[in-house]
């Protein structure tokens, strides 16, 4: 394996799967976890630069803390040395995130693949990982198709590249050190455009934008620079969606054209809002905006004019009695033809006579026709009177009757739960959750314990609900399996469970335990201990120290080799001032460190050979004397 494509001796990296403006991202494989990843390294000619190590940090900082389906995770940040010159090395820092496998947004739309519905749904998708990301206090600051991409596997959307985002505490910084506006030109912010303060209304407005762009092919706006383009972000008014898409709907417009307004008071106030008002979108409910709805009466028209006068009445049901608020009786208009009308008839005093204006002179009249014509005039005005009577009285029960009951809702069961997955079932129950964390003995830390109220309870919409959330055990047991494993995952083990590992390693020498191995720990495997506390982790060497032999007999040093699991190596050697069968001399020095099962030279004193007899020489005898 080559170690120049090997990070932190964990990180395998494979093919070039992106490329961006700072950095490329890699597929690479886990070494240790066996599983597939996305690696993004910095760019080497950028590396030096303290603007972007400093943005590349960031990104890993901020997604960091965000744990949502709809956002890329972040497993592991760090840094590795490539080479800069002849004599020199850079520091490139990477991020190990999860890999994704689907299609951008940009490559979707480039290839039409994006329906009105699924434009809906992304979007929803998009304003759901922003919802979370804004309530965690991170702004995005750069939604654009290229920074979302759809799992066709899992049906989901992902967000990606928060590498110039923001705490909202931090947006003030929309603009570098060059004044380069931070974003990319078409789906910028009027405010970002601006470089004024940027806050979450800043990415519904790049929503906005994405969800134009999706909806129609094209984005609000485009020019022939980014300036030319930004220019336009905070001075015109783009066309409506359905211009360039006549199967948008007046709904959708209408969401676009309050997403799309230059000053931010006038947007959508949270994504929560914004997605309520998509979903009422995709039934045909347009958003109520009577500001909008309004228009200019023509000063030369007094029929408009009247019209104009004369709405609030049809609203509340009463136009019948009052044409407008001068107090006159409606115009009874009927038409004889196409193009024919009969003439109003208003009663109006006329100061010559008090006669209808519009009617001829009455001629003079019998007493008979005077008398009915009196009944009449008298059965007309009771009618009137009567009819005036039960309209005031049916408009002063509509006017004074009560409001209709606000529909609730049930609460919904969230227990057993991710905490994201807790929030996003009550945003969906248009509740407004408060989160509550507690410990717990069973439930693992981050899992949704319940709600209170309690799940089936009926609440007004937008009501505040407690979410309590488990915050893992207060005390914990040191696993028993410790022993035995490398000391980065029992590192790993420990975290999980809420402890830590004390900062260095202990090391210490051993027989059997594997050089790299985790003897034990201190607190000792097994004991219980509060949450957060800090366990040394004992480490083998895969040594052991050599013990003194000589003076021992043999016996007694071959088994003190053989605890030691070191092996053994005899040598006898004759010894006439040692007691035979004592060790007289070892291979390794007293307390020197050997490899484990290292063979181990001793010299045993033995008796020497006992020296031979001489053979006496025989004396001559008597006989042989007198022989001779």
């Amino acid at each position: 394996m080559n170690t120049q494509r090997v990070l932190n001796g964990r990180y395998e990296l494979g093919e070039l799967i992106g490329r961006g403006g700072m950095a490329d991202v890699h597929r690479g494989v886990d070494t240790r976890l066996g599983r597939t990843v996305a690696i993004k390294l910095l760019r080497p000619d950028l590396a030096r630069d303290p603007q972007f190590q400093a943005r590349f940090k960031r990104e890993a900082q901020a997604v960091a803390a965000l744990n949502h389906p709809s956002i890329v995770a972040i497993y592991d940040t760090g840094d590795h040395a490539v080479p800069g010159g002849p004599e020199d090395t850079v520091r490139v820092p990477y991020i190990v995130m999860e890999f994704v496998s689907g299609k951008t947004l940009r490559d979707l739309i480039r290839a039409k693949e994006v329906s009105i519905d699924h434009a809906i749904d992304f979007t929803l998708g998009v304003l759901s990982a922003l919802e979370y990301s804004h309530r965690a206090g991170i702004v995005h600051r750069d939604i654009k198709p290229a920074n979302v991409m759809f799992c066709e596997d899992s049906d989901t959307i992902k967000v990606m590249d928060f590498g110039i985002a923001r705490a909202m505490a931090d947006s003030s910084a929309t603009m570098t050190q060059t004044q380069a506006v931070v974003g990319t030109a078409q789906y910028l912010s009027p405010e970002q455009a601006r470089g004024e303060t940027v806050d979450a209304r800043s990415d519904l407005y790049s929503a906005a934008c994405l969800l134009y762009e999706m909806l129609t092919g094209r984005p609000p706006f485009v020019g022939d620079s980014p300036v030319s383009v930004a220019y336009q972000h905070v001075r015109e008014i783009p066309g409506l969606a359905s211009s360039l898409n006549p199967e948008v709907s007046e709904a959708l417009d209408s969401v676009l054209v309050k997403a799309l307004q230059k000053n931010r008071a006038d947007r959508f106030q949270d994504a929560a809002a914004f997605q309520r008002a998509l979903r009422a979108a995709r039934n045909g409910v347009s958003v109520p905006d009577a500001a909008a709805g309004e228009e200019p009466t023509d000063a030369n028209n007094p029929a408009a004019e009247r019209t104009a006068q004369a709405a609030p009445y049809a609203l509340t049901g009463a136009a019948f009695l009052d044409d407008s608020p001068s107090g006159r009786l409606r115009p009874l208009n009927d038409t004889l033809g196409d193009d024919q009308a009969i003439p109003a008839q208003v009663y109006e005093p006329s100061e010559s006579n008090d006669l209808p204006l519009g009617f001829p002179p009455e001629r003079e009249r019998t007493p008979r026709q005077k008398s009915r014509r009196r009944t009449w005039i008298a059965t007309l005005v009771i009618f009137t009177l009567l009819v005036l009577a039960g309209g005031g009285l049916w408009l002063y029960n509509m006017m004074n009757q009560p409001p209709p009951p606000v529909a609730k809702v049930d609460v919904p069961a969230v227990s057993a739960l991710t905490e994201s997955e807790a929030l996003q079932r009550l945003y969906n129950a248009r509740l407004s959750p408060q989160i509550n964390r507690l410990p717990h003995d069973t439930i693992t830390k981050g899992t949704a314990i319940g709600t209170v109220p309690a799940a089936g309870t009926a609440m007004e919409p937008e009501s505040k609900i407690t979410l309590n959330i488990s915050d893992g055990p207060s005390a914990v047991k040191i696993p028993a399996d410790l022993p035995g494993r490398t000391e980065a995952a029992a590192r790993d083990v420990l975290r999980q469970i809420g402890l830590a590992g004390a900062p260095g390693t202990t090391m210490a020498n051993s027989a059997t335990v594997p050089a790299g191995i985790v003897i034990t720990t201190k607190p000792a495997p097994g004991e219980t201990v509060a949450v957060g506390t800090t366990v040394e982790i004992v480490v083998s060497t895969g040594k052991v120290a050599m013990p003194e032999l000589r003076g021992l007999p043999r016996a007694e040093a071959e088994t003190a080799l053989k605890n030691l699991g070191l092996g053994i190596d005899v040598k006898e050697v004759e010894n006439s001032e040692v007691e035979p069968g004592k060790v007289t001399d070892q291979s390794d020095a007293v307390n020197a460190l050997v490899e484990q099962g290292k063979t181990i030279s001793i010299v045993v004193a033995k008796a020497p050979a006992p020296k031979p007899t001489p053979t006496p020489t025989p004396t001559p005898t008597e006989t042989g004397r007198n022989r001779d």
